[in-house]
C-alpha cells in the first residue's frame, strides 16, 4: 500500500499519473511482518500453551524428585557419618567396600551441598513458567545448567 508523497523523484520512488512519488513504507512492512507473526503464534497456539504447561509440570516433578532426594541423602548421610569411622578400622571389611562408602557419603554430602541452589532456581523457573516471564527463565538457563552439570558429575560412572 504505497503512500503519495510530494516532492522531488529520487532512486528508488517511482512517479504515479497524479505527479506524486510513491514510496513503500517500512511501517507498512513492518504491519505486516507482525500480522504475519500473530498469524504464525494463533496457527500454534495450543502447541506453546502446551509446551508451557509440559514445562510447569516437568518442574513441579523434578522439585518433587529433588525434595525426595535431599530426604533420602541427609538419611544416608547420618547413617555413614556414625558407620564410616567403625568400618575403616575394621580389617574384615575390603578396601573396595571402604572405598565405596566414602564415595557414597561425598555423593549424599555434594547432593545436601547443594540444595539451597537447586531448590532456587527450579522454584524461580516453576514461577517464571507460570507468569510467561521470559526474562525470568532467561536468567535462570546458566543456573538450570549448572545444576544439570552438577547432578551429571554427582551420578556415578559406569
Amino acid at each position: 500500500m504505497p503512500t503519495p508523497l510530494k516532492g522531488s523523484v529520487k532512486s528508488g520512488a517511482a512517479i504515479s499519473k497524479s505527479g506524486a512519488v510513491s514510496y513503500v513504507k517500512f511501517s507498512d512492512k513492518l504491519t505486516a511482518s507482525i500480522t504475519d507473526i500473530t498469524k504464525i503464534i494463533d496457527q500454534h497456539k495450543e502447541m506453546i500453551d502446551s509446551i508451557q504447561e509440559v514445562a510447569i509440570e516437568l518442574t513441579s516433578s523434578i522439585g518433587s524428585l529433588h525434595t525426595l532426594t535431599v530426604k533420602y541423602a541427609r538419611t544416608a548421610n547420618q547413617i555413614l557419618d556414625v558407620l564410616l569411622p567403625i568400618v575403616k578400622n575394621l580389617p574384615i571389611i575390603p578396601n573396595n567396600v571402604k572405598q565405596m562408602l566414602i564415595n557414597l557419603e561425598a555423593i549424599t554430602q555434594k547432593i545436601i551441598d547443594n540444595e539451597v541452589a537447586t531448590t532456587k532456581t527450579i522454584t524461580d523457573v516453576n514461577a517464571g513458567l507460570k507468569t510467561g516471564d521470559a526474562n525470568k527463565l532467561k536468567a535462570h538457563a546458566g543456573q538450570l545448567q549448572a545444576v544439570t552439570k552438577t547432578i551429571t558429575a554427582i551420578i556415578p560412572k559406569g
